[in-house]
């Protein structure tokens, strides 16, 4: 029976999900940084999205974008 997943398509999916979860963090970063939040709540989702990569990413993602102050 052959392998329906080999060692290269194995390196080639950990790549592509390397290189997703880079630049999920570097679009939330982006996005703490251009918009405006209340009292120190910037520099909280920064700290977690810089410390805790993937999972603060999602969270922001989640929970912090309702947190912004809109601009009107």
């Amino acid at each position: 029976m052959e392998l329906l997943i080999t060692p290269e398509i194995g390196l080639i999916a950990w790549q592509i999900i390397t290189l997703c979860s880079i630049i999920l963090w570097i679009v939330c970063l982006i996005s703490i940084l251009k918009n405006d939040f209340k009292n120190n709540d910037k520099l909280i989702w920064v700290i977690v999205v810089i410390f805790v990569p993937i999972l603060g990413s999602i969270l922001y993602l989640l929970v912090g974008r309702k947190s912004r102050l809109q601009n009107n």
